[in-house]
């Protein structure tokens, strides 16, 4: 049997007597009808404060391109994040994050005298009942982890059922800043202390393509190790770089972020995600909650760079 398509790209005569060769006497090739087998990806999405706005913006570009979410594991405000957007109140999250502003924040702080924390946290959780009163972790469609810190401990704590608030609550209670949650005779704060980017949660899941949301990864750089002088050089003072005095809560969070970052490098390096995203948010502050905006855009753009690579590792998992 003749070619005719390749007759035609040579610029060759048909034989003669052979007929028209318009395209309805061209037979159509067969088309596949069945669309590539895609696998849903598991996020782990990591601790960071005001940085973790930028999980919005990751999941926002993840649902544009038709990307599915099988399962999310979240520390601190990633859990946060993951479990509005699973509850289906990512709409009135963002809204919530793109209101604040510094004023609006300090109103939402209820200051604590002689308590276990800074802040109780009760105005941010009746502003959380609003939207999320009555649900539980067993009502959401996909599952979902929060990891926690037991106090008294150190156990890395695992929520996978129960009261949605009260999980989120738990994972987001920076100890010093919030005080810790009372659940069932354990003591829990904030997860990042433990599992500040939770991959190791999906792999027990079993999930195929972890997908991981690292929001330190531009913070310190290779944190290198150096030699330090205290003294002065030749009698005369050494000179000073700039410095801005940090009050006792920046202190606070400072360290935190420092602890972060290690414990984040040292896990990711036993039990590297499959993908991780990097959102460049190093010079958004941890309690700069008032820049939701500025953090959801580089969320949206770092996932939005990167979805091809997503949509081709989903085909070979499927395989």
């Amino acid at each position: 049997m003749l070619n005719w398509g390749l007759i035609r790209q040579s610029g060759g005569q048909a034989p003669a007597g052979s007929g028209p060769t318009t395209s309805q006497n061209i037979p159509a090739l067969p088309s596949d009808p069945t669309p590539p087998k895609k696998v849903k990806i598991a996020l782990a999405l990591g601790g960071g404060a005001a940085r973790g706005w930028a999980h919005i913006g990751v999941l926002r570009a993840l649902s544009e391109a038709d990307i599915e979410v099988g399962m999310i594991a979240g520390t601190s405000i990633g859990a946060l994040v993951g479990g509005c957007y699973l509850a289906g109140k990512l709409d009135e999250l963002e809204g919530f994050a793109r209101s604040l502003t510094m004023r609006r924040i300090a109103s939402l702080l209820d200051l604590t005298i002689g308590g276990s924390g800074l802040f109780g946290g009760m105005r941010l959780t009746k502003r959380m009942q609003e939207h999320l009163e009555g649900f539980t972790i067993e009502d959401l469609d996909h599952p979902f982890v929060a990891v926690a810190s037991e106090l008294n401990t150190g156990h890395e704590v695992w929520i996978t059922n129960g009261s949605l608030i009260n999980a989120l609550r738990a994972s987001y209670a920076l100890p010093g800043i919030f005080e810790p949650v009372r659940s069932n005779s354990r003591t829990l704060v904030d997860g990042a202390l433990v599992n500040p980017v939770p991959v190791s949660v999906c792999r027990a899941y079993e999930q195929p393509l972890v997908v991981a949301v690292n929001l330190h990864y531009d913070l310190y750089g290779r944190s290198a190790v150096v030699k330090h002088n205290t003294g002065s050089l030749n009698g005369e003072p050494q000179r000073e770089a700039p410095y801005t005095k940090l009050g006792m809560t920046g202190v606070m969070v400072q360290a935190f972020n420092i602890i972060q970052d290690r414990i984040s490098r040292a896990r990711l390096a036993g039990d590297p995600p499959d993908l991780a995203l990097h959102p460049r948010l190093s010079d958004i502050g941890l309690s700069e909650f008032h820049r939701a905006g500025e953090a959801i855009e580089r969320g949206y753009e770092e996932t939005s760079v990167r979805l091809a690579e997503i949509r081709r590792m989903q085909e070979a998992f499927a395989r």
